[in-house]
């Protein structure tokens, strides 16, 4: 059977992505970044084996767009599982981000993730500095991270970044 190791599900936040999103929080994380505000993720074996039937069934129950969280969720011990619930997401017409440490340029290559990459449509790179820690940043919390817009940057084969056309046009 397919799991993944989750730490904890929040339907209808705000704080990982726009609009309300299902965001999931994956276990583990060997980053490490000081300042972490999730180091109960940074382990492993903390919280609990989950199907994906039980996950895909907790996030089209709820309806929101989806956030991969941690930890590090691209650390999973079963990244094809991962690709599968991306798969599945992406399916029922939801937008995926994902937040991991990495930059975009080690993930690409890195050929089992792959997959993976191709259903994630934001990707919030990099791990967090505290020296660069900004709170007026929108879904990051260091100026050193990046919110990557994948698809455009697929299409365009150059690195592409978010823009929130929403809030550029209540200013």
């Amino acid at each position: 059977m397919d799991t993944l190791r989750v730490i904890d599900i929040i339907e209808g936040t705000t704080v990982d992505g726009p609009g309300l999103r299902t965001s999931i929080y994956f276990a583990g994380c060997s980053h490490h970044c000081p300042g972490c505000h999730n180091v109960h993720t940074w382990d492993f074996e903390s919280g609990s084996e989950m199907p994906i039937t039980s996950l895909t069934d907790i996030i089209d129950e709820a309806g929101f767009n989806v956030t991969f969280s941690g930890g590090d969720p691209l650390l999973q011990h079963n990244i094809e599982a991962l690709a599968k619930l991306a798969s599945h997401i992406k399916e029922t017409g939801k937008t995926l981000w994902c937040y991991t440490g990495f930059r975009y340029e080690q993930l690409e290559k890195m050929p089992n993730l792959k997959l993976l990459l191709e259903h994630i449509d934001v990707l919030v790179d990099g791990t967090f500095e505290q020296d660069k820690r900004d709170i007026n940043l929108l879904f990051r919390g260091s100026s050193n991270q990046r919110l990557i817009n994948l698809n455009a940057t697929r299409n365009s084969h150059k690195i592409i970044l978010w823009e929130d056309t929403a809030c550029q046009h209540a200013k």
